[in-house]
């Protein structure tokens, strides 16, 4: 085996490497696999279809519920349908900025990581774009279109319509963080894909619908442990106006910059501690 200590070095961007030069290197690498994509247009825009299709049946089992009940967990469809299609579209962006990160086991297994070791391209971005899906657009659009009939029936200002902005731009970062979180612990086991879909399609699903529906316990680690529930909950009460449906003070709905910026921190810790533990196949 390869010693660890010879490849770390080039498990990280060098730190002269600019944010620009970064986001230019994932649109190159993303760039390709949409090309490669768009060659078979009829079989790309048939996948596109099913991704809306499959995820419209969601939002069409959350209108059943509202068929047989007035409110759930004392909101209303609208704005049960402005949470589901917040984190939905958080899920979206960065279910597509992660596109490969879920196979990083496979490629640990397979021996595909070494190569993109010795690559002068940041090894996250690498990781991220291999077999970048623009399909999963579907999903996004699907999501968008049932935010913005939520946002229709909503009575806007400009501290709510700020307040609507960086909860989708925050509820991506943590969205994102997670994937490369739970992803990373495919560093030490090798094959956690489904541990770690718990985390963050589960974490997309339970966000879906008011947290006053589940267990004060659920909603206590959803917030201090996994911090999901500040992808859209609790800025959503401020713009909806029902911050007496939280149990914290209504201010909570401003931190969700804040629980990005540590979720941030934390995965930026885990990601390098498993690089740092990798070792190379060999091949």
């Amino acid at each position: 085996m390869a010693d660890q200590h010879a490849t770390a070095p080039l498990l990280s961007p060098s730190p002269s490497t600019s944010p620009r030069a970064v986001v230019r290197a994932y649109a190159g690498l993303a760039g390709v696999w949409v090309r490669a994509s768009w060659t078979y247009r009829t079989s790309f825009w048939l996948l596109l279809a099913s991704s809306f299709a499959m995820n419209a049946i969601e939002f069409v089992s959350v209108l059943f519920v509202f068929a047989n009940v007035p409110d759930l967990g004392g909101f209303g469809l609208r704005e049960v349908a402005f949470l589901y299609g917040t984190t939905g579209v958080s899920m979206a962006v960065a279910n597509l900025l992660v596109s490969g990160v879920e196979d990083l086991g496979r490629a640990i297994r397979t021996g595909t990581l070494d190569q993109m070791l010795v690559r002068p391209v940041p090894l996250l971005v690498q990781v991220c774009t291999e077999r970048f899906a623009l399909r999963r657009v579907g999903r996004l659009l699907q999501a968008v279109a049932v935010l913005m009939w939520a946002c229709w029936w909503l009575t806007w200002t400009p501290l709510t319509v700020g307040l609507t902005v960086l909860t989708l731009v925050c509820g991506s970062v943590l969205f994102f963080c997670l994937f490369v979180l739970v992803s990373s612990l495919q560093f030490w086991t090798t094959d956690a894909a489904e541990a770690a879909n718990a985390f963050t399609y589960g974490g997309n699903t339970l966000t879906q619908y008011p947290l006053t529906i589940y267990p004060g316990g659920l909603v206590k680690a959803l917030t201090f442990v996994v911090p999901v529930a500040f992808v859209n909950w609790y800025p959503s009460l401020l713009v909806l106006g029902r911050t007496d449906a939280s149990d914290l003070p209504g201010w909570a709905g401003y931190l969700s910059p804040v629980a990005a910026a540590g979720l941030a921190l934390v995965t930026g810790i885990v990601w390098r501690a498993g690089v740092r533990h990798y070792r190379s196949t060999g091949s």
